[in-house]
């Protein structure tokens, strides 16, 4: 009877005691979550996109200011390194800036056409030189500049171009016909984003490569392209010093466009029509071009800034949350505001670093698995930062459970849906699922697939290495106005404030559905620390044997 007793007291008390914990690491989750919060949060976002930052260039004051800040919070949160005995990762980069006074000329065999930079057309090099040129080059339409197997496509067969300029449509083939059995439909594939058609020319031997600007297809307006590929452009320094780049690279403005083929005979919209074809063959357009571009050149260095949880019992695993903290710096040549504060397009992002590794440390049950937290450089100039972690990555891929990249956030309220971009690719979106249920929302793909947002991000430079990744947007089923509503929001903010000056904090601001999201990607970076498996990405996708390659 005694032994009885004793027994029945021992499982008493284990219930007990097992109560206790789950009560406990219950509490201490809802003190984590309750640690995000929208004023801390918007404290951060106003200092970074302040004025006294000057639009957090890269290799500028701005970033100077925008680095010491970030490694001052990650100190006072007690966060340590993540490199060595350093929070940064230098990032070599050079800087090229061309002389703005150069012009476009287009000839024929009797009458030369000028086009103004900036506003008619822009252009550059990658080229590390002093100067690059096209002189007297033949212009020759590619339709849409694409060579791939796997969809029987080749825009460049049987087609010689070295020394000629390539004339390029935007996105791919499947946006404008929206047959899904031609590429991805209205889903833009790799093949439709402007850093594969400038690699294929040059691949192609061409000498300059010029893409044709649709706003609608691009995703953005011309001032997008005029903003973003003027003044200095930052690359990675490469061994060849990127000789093996096209001489000149560029945009034309539809209007240009338009007034060139006319100069050829050639109906714009007849021969974009005739490029949807599997059968399209490529067409000279009987003019040539010529361009100078002098260029300033300096070797710059940036930098990652990179701090981390360290876990328990798996503490060589890592999850690593991402933003890109730079945006465009200062512009002189603009009238009036001159300084791109980069409000939505980063700070809201990078201020989310500071308030997810607070809410980490809150947890009484400490992660087994490292968390570290990542604000990376020159996502504007090209996923810059992210691309050199990446390929130099600190902590091994084949430790790399998952990243999480975060990218202009919610602004407008709370949501009754979240947006993964690139749903269906990976076993994470099983993770946001569960994050998102127990807020009462659903996950739905990415309503804009045609803008190509799954190649815009730092999460692109994580995916191109094999790793698996969550790269989740705002949703546009807003609880209080409907989705038509959440809709014209994001489009006017495309239109009116994305890469502009104007992309400055706004007191009508909405942060509560920031504030939902924040803590739903901590939920599922939580549940991954706590694990001991690796999610995988899903057969079909392109970066699933990348991955398996070095995980075997």
């Amino acid at each position: 009877m005694v032994k009885k007793y004793y027994l029945i007291l021992i499982i008493i008390t284990a219930l007990a005691l097992f109560f206790f914990c789950c009560k406990k690491e219950e509490q201490s989750m809802e003190a984590a979550l309750a640690s995000i919060n929208a004023d801390e949060f918007l404290k951060d976002v106003k200092i970074l996109s302040s004025d006294e930052f000057e639009g957090r260039a890269p290799a500028s004051r701005g970033e100077e200011k925008t680095i010491h800040f970030l490694q001052e919070e990650f100190r006072k949160l007690g966060l340590k390194l993540g490199n060595g005995e350093s929070f940064l990762q230098e990032v070599p980069m050079v800087e090229t800036t061309a002389d703005p006074g150069v012009e476009l000329v287009i000839k024929d065999k009797t009458k030369s056409d000028k086009f103004t930079y900036g506003d008619e057309f822009v252009a550059w090099t990658l080229r590390v030189v002093d100067e690059s040129s096209l002189a007297d080059s033949e212009m020759v339409f590619v339709g849409y500049g694409i060579v791939a197997p796997e969809y029987n496509w080749n825009d460049y067969e049987g087609l010689d171009v070295r020394g000629k300029t390539v004339v390029i449509l935007v996105n791919d083939p499947g946006y404008a016909t929206e047959d899904q059995e031609l590429f991805n439909g209205r889903s833009m594939t790799y093949y439709g984003r402007w850093t594969y058609k400038y690699e294929e020319a040059a691949r192609q031997g061409a000498a300059g490569a010029l893409i044709i600007h649709e706003t609608e297809p691009a995703a953005y307006p011309w001032s997008v392209v005029k903003n973003g590929w003027t003044g200095p452009q930052f690359n990675l320094v490469t061994e060849d010093n990127n000789l093996s780049r096209c001489s000149v690279e560029g945009w034309l403005h539809l209007d240009t466009a338009r007034q060139i083929f006319e100069r050829s005979g050639l109906s714009y919209d007849e021969v974009k029509k005739a490029a949807l074809k599997r059968d399209f063959k490529a067409i000279p357009l009987g003019l040539k071009v010529s361009i100078t571009l002098k260029n300033s050149i300096r070797y710059q260095k940036s930098n990652n800034v990179i701090a981390v949880i360290p876990g328990t019992d798996l503490a060589d695993e890592y999850i690593i949350y991402t933003a890109h903290w730079d945006h465009f710096g200062i512009n002189p040549s603009l009238e009036g505001d001159q300084i791109f504060n980069g409000a939505l397009d980063n700070a809201t992002g990078t201020a989310a670093l500071i308030e997810l590794a607070e809410a980490f440390l809150k947890l009484e049950s400490k992660p087994r698995r490292s968390i570290a937290f990542m604000a990376v450089t020159g996502e504007e100039q090209g996923l810059l930062g992210s691309d050199y972690y990446a390929t130099h990555p600190i902590y091994p891929l084949t430790k790399t459970v998952a990243a999480i990249n975060m990218d202009a956030l919610n602004i407008w309220g709370k949501m009754k849906d979240i947006t993964v971009i690139g749903y269906g690719s990976s076993e994470l979106d099983e993770y946001v699922e569960q994050a998102a249920a127990e807020q009462g929302r659903r996950v739905r793909p990415d309503p804009s697939p045609e803008r190509g947002s799954i190649f815009r991000s730092d999460h692109f430079s994580f995916a191109k290495q094999g790793v698996p990744v969550i790269y989740t947007s705002s949703g546009v089923d807003h609880i209080e106005h409907g989705e038509e509503w959440a809709r014209e929001k994001i489009d006017k903010y495309i239109a009116e404030n994305y890469h502009k000056p104007s992309d400055e904090y706004d007191p009508s601001w909405d942060l509560s559905g920031t504030v939902d999201d924040l803590r739903l990607l901590f939920r599922v970076g939580y549940r991954l620390s706590m694990e001991s498996t690796f999610p995988n990405w899903h057969e079909g996708s392109e970066f699933k044997s990348i991955r398996d390659a070095y995980m075997k």
